[in-house]
């Protein structure tokens, strides 16, 4: 676990396809019941109810009752680990790329 007491790694919640399109659809909308977020799937609102879960016990998604209906909220938060993450490695290629070409540059002379 994180200092979030979260219950389950953002790098384990985004390894799915259909939680990362999750995720871009809460990013797109600032709430969204449950059923809306169903029809964006061919999958039945049981099977989309548990990535949201998944992405709840990652911490990267809020929910509150408006009556009979769920409403969904991103928190972008958790995601920063995995953008600094991707950074590092970002600008390790970064660097890596600038020697290649510097290699290639030499070669030509």
């Amino acid at each position: 676990m994180n200092e979030n007491n979260q219950l389950r790694d953002a790098f384990d919640a985004i390894a799915d396809p259909t939680r990362r399109q999750l995720i871009r659809l809460l990013a797109e909308a600032d709430e969204i019941p449950l059923h809306e977020l169903t029809a964006q799937f061919q999958m039945g609102r049981t099977a989309v109810s548990k990535h949201l879960t998944i992405l709840k016990e990652a911490g990267m998604v809020l929910d509150r009752k408006v009556g009979r209906e769920t409403r969904f909220r991103l928190n972008a938060a958790p995601l920063r680990e995995i953008q600094d993450w991707v950074a590092f490695y970002s600008k390790y290629w970064s660097t890596n790329m600038l020697r290649l070409n510097q290699l290639f540059e030499e070669e030509e002379q």
